[in-house]
């Protein structure tokens, strides 16, 4: 038996995929809702728009291929909408995505959450920091 060092991340999560049925109409959603640009990478049989981050912090991407289909069901990715929930729930609406939860204060200073549905039918969670 040989003892491997492994280099373990601060938090539980690092990497997260948003499926997506339509590629460029997910990427301009999240665009559109976040006001950002997405940085669109091909690996193998996969498409991926990669939401802005720093490493070593938690990246993701909207993605498709491999097999990923859009879910309501399952796992709830919560991504950061600090200084703009409100705003950005309004923009997920206009996009024609809809609320699933509408926000709540979480207890302490842990901040506020929504739970919204995108535009490939994916829950949503978005969080900010109050």
């Amino acid at each position: 038996m040989t003892t491997e060092t492994v280099a373990v991340r601060p938090t539980a999560a690092c990497w997260f995929e948003i499926p997506a049925a339509d590629f460029e109409r997910a990427v301009g959603f999240y665009e559109a809702a976040f006001g950002v640009s997405l940085r669109r990478e091909d690996m193998g049989d996969m498409r991926l728009a990669v939401f802005p981050y720093t490493a070593p912090g938690v990246g993701g991407a909207v993605a498709t291929g491999h097999g990923l289909k859009p879910s309501e069901d399952g796992p709830v990715v919560y991504l950061n909408a600090d200084g703009q929930l409100d705003a950005v729930i309004a923009r997920f609406q206009a996009l024609g995505g809809a609320v699933v939860w509408p926000k709540v204060s979480l207890p302490g200073a842990m901040g506020d959450i929504a739970i919204v549905r995108d535009s490939e039918g994916n829950r949503i969670g978005l969080h900010a920091v109050v």
